[in-house]
């Protein structure tokens, strides 16, 4: 039987050993993007190989790859001669401009996706929303960084069946989603965003263009007001 990724426990989020998969790399990313996400890797602090060594208990090879893997995420920056930092955090003009490109073009594109809904579109969406395991896992810290993972994988495949492969490209290449969630660690930030994923859900599922775009907009307008105080 063939192993999948560990998706990485509380221990692991912490200090512990990591387990041992055939993917370990994939593990070893899991566990460093979790920290990323839940800031207990601070943006712009360095990241040591031989520290994640010692804190892992794997080889330097899965680290490297995982690290490489997120430095094309745009979370990690590799400095010649230095090594690896987490990416600083996205300035306040750059938040603004994120949120003023969203804004632009996803409202418009759930509206063109609930146009072309259909039953199996729907499925992968809700399945993509996180909605139903909103309640599972008891460390906050993994439940973050998984939502921020789901977060991007549900605006994406929404970009998808709106049928726009260029602004589906855009959106994709800002990884705006991993680098607004690591402005804030907390909890009202996935909540209050999965009861926005269900308003659009509804939307989608009656095939309503007007209510999708009216709550893409919302939920784009409260992300960004949830998250602003991140720079007070």
């Amino acid at each position: 039987m063939q192993n999948t990724p560990i998706v990485p426990s509380d221990e692991t989020v912490g200090s512990s050993y990591i387990q041992r998969s055939n993917s370990l790399a994939g593990s070893v990313y899991e566990v460093i993007f979790a920290q990323l996400m839940s800031l207990k890797i601070a943006p712009g602090s360095r990241i040591t190989v031989d520290n994640l060594v010692r804190e892992l208990n794997v080889s330097q090879t899965p680290i490297r790859e995982a690290l490489g893997r997120l430095e094309g995420e745009g979370l990690v920056v590799k400095t010649h001669l230095i090594g690896y930092s987490a990416a600083p955090q996205i300035t306040r003009r750059r938040f603004d401009e994120l949120y003023e490109l969203r804004l632009l073009l996803e409202p418009d594109s759930a509206a063109r996706a609930a146009a072309a809904m259909d039953k199996t579109k729907l499925a992968a969406l809700q399945e993509a929303a996180g909605v139903m395991g909103r309640r599972e896992g008891a460390d906050e810290r993994i439940r973050y960084s998984t939502f921020a993972r789901q977060d991007a994988v549900f605006h994406d495949r929404i970009m998808e069946f709106a049928g726009n492969e260029l602004i589906r490209e855009t959106l994709n290449h800002q990884h705006t989603h991993f680098h607004i969630f690591r402005l804030m660690f907390h909890s009202r930030v996935t909540e209050e965003a999965l009861d926005e994923h269900e308003a659009l859900l509804a939307a989608f599922a009656l095939g309503d263009a007007s209510a999708a775009e009216k709550a893409m907009r919302v939920h784009i307008e409260h992300s960004r007001d949830r998250l602003l105080p991140a720079f007070d």
